[in-house]
């Protein structure tokens, strides 16, 4: 869960600092399980065919309960014009989707102080205007997330086994530089000890050389 709220953030990011036109696009699915008494992120991204056509969206955010049938809306952004639609959610939403343009492709939502009654299905609605030539072209398009509240977060698996490679890792390349630091001072030992006997040998042909002892013998 770790790793793909990381990505989702990411990418949040890059929709709302990066100008018009330059940023990309990537429609990444929303965390779905979301703990007690912390702030949540409702992700909802939807990406345009055609960077290049200009456009304009209005998202809207409904809740049905576990229990329930009928979805209740209960956000609305419209550029510069967020609505908070329902007394449950007063003060607890926050727009965290695109921000400084109509062309909205980043929906995503803060809930605050997150509380049990908050598990149910979300439906982000983008009701988008592609500026078409010569007619506007309007298209709908509705992604819905299935919230789940815990009391404490779970760790998915792929978190724990990135978390042990990470330790396996660490543990390898001690054992790799202590191996380089035994073969560097073996050999270093070894060049010592050549150089020792190279001196040794050196000073005795020396010795050799210079004995007094060493001439020619008369019979």
């Amino acid at each position: 869960m770790l790793l793909r709220m990381i990505l989702f953030l990411a990418l949040c990011i890059v929709f709302i600092h990066v100008p018009e036109g330059q940023s990309g696009c990537a429609e990444v699915d929303s965390m779905t399980e979301a703990v007690a008494g912390k702030t949540f992120m409702l992700g909802c991204i939807s990406c345009k065919r055609r960077e290049e056509v200009p456009g304009s969206a209005i998202v809207d955010w409904h809740f049905k309960p576990s229990e329930d049938e009928d979805f209740i809306h209960i956000f609305q952004y419209e550029y510069t014009s967020p609505s908070f639609l329902h007394e449950n959610y007063e003060g607890r939403l926050e727009w965290h989707g695109t921000m400084g343009t109509t062309d909205v492709q980043n929906g995503a939502i803060f809930i605050h102080n997150v509380t049990f009654n908050d598990t149910g299905t979300y439906r982000c609605t983008f009701h988008r205007t592609l500026f078409l030539p010569p007619d506007e072209e309007h298209v709908t398009i509705s992604k819905d997330v299935e919230l789940t509240v815990v009391k404490e977060a779970k760790r998915e698996l792929t978190a724990v086994i990135s978390e042990i490679m990470m330790y396996v890792l660490i543990v390898v390349l001690q054992l790799w530089m202590i191996a380089v630091l035994i073969y560097c001072y073996k050999k270093i030992y070894a060049e010592n000890e050549a150089r020792e006997a190279r001196k040794a040998a050196a000073q005795n042909k020396l010795i050799d050389a210079s004995d007094p002892c060493e001439g020619d013998h008369f019979e």
